[in-house]
């Protein structure tokens, strides 16, 4: 009698950007996931990019994110298969991802802030593989996907995923942005960009913009900016108080994650005013309080929570807040490592925000 020999059936694989420690990552070869919860969507990745975040990760900045795990966590694609319990979202959708994944039922998620939601959270690219990839498992996917508005470019919808809800949650809103106030941002990266041009939503009188890249302030003042302040050829903390009258602002942006520029933010501040942290500290700072304590100031820290999505694809599809004028640079997905390098160099090369199209 013949025997019959089977095959054991082939793994799926695909390409994908993989953090193997400080300094250290490759474009290789990983199994393709699949749905493991009823909860889940796996996507095919079409247009992501590249986050500081990611720069802050590379250099072992976070240590969450272990040697092995595929980077990313901001992309738009469409939806490959379904969990059985996902009922918002079919096969072939397009879909934008949240950098934030909400399950939507917990004590965190129930009180606006999914950013601690206890099965989710800022997981993508850090304690689960992520979007850098040419598919992602996307857990709880009725909280953490949106469907793709028709018409909309990807180039666009991409910065909802993160820099754009980061921008407008942890500074301008977290900041309490009023008409009238005096606001200084401090650091002209996406973030800084993002927390500028969410700021106009309110009317401020003064937007003063600090960093030491000339191009970046360039496009800072093309993005509504009132003033630039270059703190590498001027005095940062003179330069912004002369501009308040001696006061300081109402309002100081954090948008580096940097000593340097948490310090900036203490040294400008005006009595009464709001410190909005959005950068992401790799090292400590010092909180000057024998300064501080006396001024009625409030402080303020937060992950974003990216509940902010509906609202801010509503104000580009009006119009008012052009998201695709962040895109810079565009590479092939299998360029990633290339795209990596750019975004590194940003003042060299100019770069904002760098997209990789799969």
């Amino acid at each position: 009698m013949a025997t019959t020999i089977q095959e054991e059936p082939k793994i799926a694989v695909m390409k994908a950007l993989v953090y193997h420690g400080p300094n250290r990552r490759a474009w290789e070869d990983k199994p393709k996931p699949s749905v493991r919860e009823t909860t889940d969507a796996l996507v095919r990745i079409t247009t992501t990019t590249i986050c500081g975040t990611d720069l802050h990760i590379i250099k072992g900045e976070v240590p969450t994110v272990q040697a092995g795990r595929i980077l990313g966590h901001e992309g738009v694609g469409v939806v490959e298969a379904l969990g059985s319990a996902v009922t918002g979202f079919t096969v072939g959708d397009r879909v934008l991802i949240s950098c934030v994944s909400s399950c939507g039922k917990c004590d965190t998620c129930k009180r606006g802030m999914p950013s601690h939601c206890r099965d989710g959270g800022w997981i993508l690219g850090n304690t689960i593989d992520g979007t850098q990839a040419q598919y992602v498992r996307v857990p709880h996917a009725d909280n953490s996907l949106y469907h793709s508005p028709a018409g909309i470019d990807e180039d666009a919808l991409v910065m909802m995923s993160d820099i754009f809800p980061t921008g407008f949650e942890c500074g301008t809103l977290s900041g309490q942005v009023k008409p009238g106030d005096s606001v200084a941002i401090v650091g002209a990266g996406p973030i800084g960009l993002a927390a500028l041009l969410t700021s106009q939503f309110f009317s401020p009188a003064k937007l003063i913009v600090i960093d030491q890249d000339p191009n970046r302030l360039k496009v800072a003042l093309s993005f509504g900016a009132t003033h630039v302040v270059n703190f590498k050829t001027e005095k940062a903390v003179e330069k912004v108080r002369s501009l308040t009258k001696g006061e300081g602002v109402d309002v100081a942006i954090e948008a580096v994650g940097s000593p340097g520029s948490f310090e900036t933010c203490q040294n400008i501040v005006a009595p009464g005013g709001r410190i909005a942290n959005i950068g992401v500290h790799g090292r400590s700072v010092e909180l000057h309080l024998e300064k501080l304590w006396s001024m009625n100031l409030t402080l303020t820290t937060r992950l974003v929570d990216t509940t902010s999505i509906p609202l801010l694809l509503k104000v580009h599809q009006s119009g008012k807040l052009d998201a695709k004028r962040m895109s810079t640079h565009k590479f092939a997905l299998s360029d990633i490592l290339k795209a990596y390098d750019t975004f590194g160099n940003a003042a060299q090369e100019n770069a904002l925000k760098v997209l990789l199209k799969a």
